[in-house]
C-alpha cells in the first residue's frame, strides 16, 4: 500500500498508530484536530513526533463544532458521568470520531489517499459508541458511497488492551 493519513492526537494510541502506519505504507501523513479540548499538550507532542519521524502534520481547527463533554467544557469534572448520556463518562465527545474521520476522508481524498489510520479501540473505549468496530465499518461504507471511491479505515488497536498496544 502506498499512502495513508493518520489521525494523530499526540497521545499513546495515535502515536502507536503512526508508527504502525510507517511500517505498512510508503508515504504517511498526519492530521490533528484542535476542537477546544483540555489537553492541548498532546497537539504539541504530535507536532514534535511528526518532526522527529519526518511526517507532514496538519492541524485542523474545528473549535465550536464539538461540545457537550468535559473535554471541551473546561469547568466540567472529567471524572463524572456525561450530563446527557449518564451511562457514559463525562469525557465522551458526541460524534467526535464521526467528524474526525469524515474530515480526514475529505483531506485524504484531495491528496489521492484512500487509507486512513485511527486509534479507535473497542477493547478500551469506556463504552464510547463511536469506537466500536460496527461504527467504523458503517462509516467506512458511508464514506465510500459518498465519494464513489474506496475508503479504507485501518484500526490497528481495535481489539488490543493497553498492554498489547504498548507492545505494538
Amino acid at each position: 500500500m502506498k499512502k495513508a493519513i493518520v489521525l494523530l492526537s499526540g497521545g499513546q494510541d495515535s502515536t502507536t498508530c503512526l508508527y504502525w502506519a510507517l511500517k505498512k505504507f510508503k508515504n504517511v501523513y498526519a492530521i490533528g484536530f484542535d476542537y477546544g479540548q483540555k489537553h492541548l499538550k498532546e497537539i504539541e507532542c504530535a507536532k514534535k513526533i511528526c518532526k522527529n519521524v519526518g511526517v507532514s502534520y496538519e492541524l485542523i481547527n474545528i473549535k465550536g463544532l464539538l461540545g457537550n463533554s468535559a473535554l471541551t467544557n473546561h469547568n466540567q469534572d472529567i471524572n463524572s458521568n456525561h450530563k446527557d448520556l449518564e451511562h457514559l463518562p463525562a469525557s465522551f465527545v458526541p460524534a467526535r470520531n464521526a467528524l474526525f474521520l469524515t474530515v480526514a476522508t475529505s483531506f485524504a481524498f484531495n491528496k489521492g489517499i484512500t487509507n486512513i489510520v485511527t486509534g479507535t479501540c473497542q477493547t478500551d473505549y469506556n463504552g464510547f459508541p463511536d469506537c466500536r468496530r460496527t461504527f467504523i465499518n458503517s462509516l467506512s461504507v458511508s464514506l465510500t458511497l459518498a465519494l464513489d471511491s474506496d475508503i479504507n479505515i485501518h484500526t490497528p488497536l481495535m481489539n488490543l488492551n493497553k498492554a498489547e498496544t504498548w507492545k505494538l
